[in-house]
């Protein structure tokens, strides 16, 4: 099993990034897919989910600014990201949940995304 992440990068603040994880070894459509970010020094933190069934949920830090979705013909969860500010600066992770098992769950490597102020 397989979830590359990709899309981070430099941002100035106000400025958008569209982050995408491609999901490999798995049948993507029995996983619900997440995106998680850590800061420097903090801990890993939950940001949003988008159900097998495309019902997204954000936690209040990013909603109105963060949309997920998914792409099920290419495997592929997306988070757009826009007016980003320098606290949205941190690793961005990728993740996956089998809708029947818990125990089955991955994931991606994380990439890097800094806002500069």
């Amino acid at each position: 099993v397989q979830l590359q992440a990709s899309g981070g990068g430099l941002v100035q603040a106000g400025g958008s990034l569209r982050l995408s994880c491609v999901a490999s070894g798995i049948p993507f459509t029995e996983y619900h897919m997440a995106w998680y970010r850590q800061g420097p020094g903090g801990q890993r933190e939950f940001l949003a989910r988008i159900s097998t069934e495309s019902i997204p949920f954000y936690v209040d830090s990013v909603k109105g600014r963060f949309t997920v979705s998914r792409a099920n013909a290419r495997n592929t969860a997306i988070l757009q990201m826009n007016d980003l500010k320098p606290e949205d600066t941190a690793v961005y992770y990728c993740h996956c949940l089998n809708r029947v098992d818990s125990n089955f769950n991955y994931w991606g490597q994380g990439t890097q995304v800094t806002v500069s102020s």
